[in-house]
């Protein structure tokens, strides 16, 4: 199988760059949903997936925690990027000329500050590498698009500003994902996430987590959401730090297990290096 990994979106998008960031050198495979990435993975087309689970601005991305659980794929890895919007004009525009700006509706959210500043209508299109590709085929130095560096070099634009976004600290975590799980023994700087759904008894989350906190296994992520169209939180995603195996998180999911009605490990991968760091730009 070629070194070829899939993503949701258009080349260019930050997905992309996600992609040729943590793996440089592979083919990246762009699809159109995430149901087709996923696709994409189980049947071969690509080694592995990137798939947004989390930004630091916008929060959870929802359909990752529901089409994960059930897709078959194991996570192997995780991947931080930071989202460096870029201000992006045909060749010969000038900052100054611009008087419509592309993007995301989600990206255009991201720099309203450079909206204000610039006075110019913000138009929403489906993606900000899209609208990077709308720019260049209309040729027309009063459009520009908010969209990557990379957007900028598939598509012959000009980067009239660099780093225009509101928040420094803009920053999508991405789960890599494969179709076979990645063996992995227990060792310092892993994280095992897992999704898991209580039985119907008072008290039984306060109780199912628990052993967590005895077994002084840190927690650092819990979510619940809704499923099969129930109006109840029945599944919560969860991640600690640690391996499966390892003597507390062992007892920990052993006592989850005594008020759960299911537990799946969705993954046991190591924690990316940039875990503790701050991800805002210097």
């Amino acid at each position: 199988m070629a070194q070829t990994i899939a993503f949701q979106g258009s080349l260019g998008a930050y997905s992309d760059l996600a992609c040729r960031n943590a793996f440089p050198g592979w083919d990246t495979l762009p699809c159109v949903s995430f149901e087709g990435a996923i696709d994409a993975v189980l049947g071969g087309a690509a080694r592995l997936g990137m798939l947004p689970c989390e930004n630091s601005l916008a929060g959870r991305v929802p359909d990752i925690h529901s089409l994960l659980p059930d897709s078959g794929l194991h996570i192997v890895g995780e991947h931080f990027q930071r989202v460096e919007h870029c201000l992006l004009g045909v060749k010969g525009s000038t900052v100054a000329g611009v008087k419509r700006v592309h993007s995301h509706a989600v990206a255009l959210g991201q720099v309203r500050k450079l909206i204000a500043e610039l006075g110019v209508e913000a138009v929403i299109e489906s993606d900000t590498a899209g609208s990077a590709e709308l720019v260049a085929g209309w040729n027309n130095p009063e459009d520009a698009s908010i969209a990557s560096s990379l957007a900028a070099e598939l598509f012959g634009l000009e980067v009239l500003r660099a780093n225009v976004e509101d928040a420094a600290h803009n920053t999508t975590r991405f789960y890599v994902v494969s179709r076979l799980p990645r063996p992995i023994a227990p060792e310092p700087g892993l994280m095992t996430t897992f999704v898991f759904r209580v039985r119907n008894v008072p008290a039984a989350l306060y109780k199912a987590l628990g052993g967590f906190a005895t077994n002084g296994v840190n927690m650092t992520k819990l979510e619940s959401y809704m499923v099969g169209g129930q109006f109840t939180a029945t599944q919560f995603l969860c991640e600690v730090e640690g391996h499966p195996e390892t003597p507390p998180v062992r007892r920990a999911l052993e006592e989850l297990g005594f008020f759960s009605r299911e537990i799946r490990i969705l993954g046991v991968y190591a924690m990316a290096s940039v875990r503790g760091v701050s991800l805002s730009a210097d």
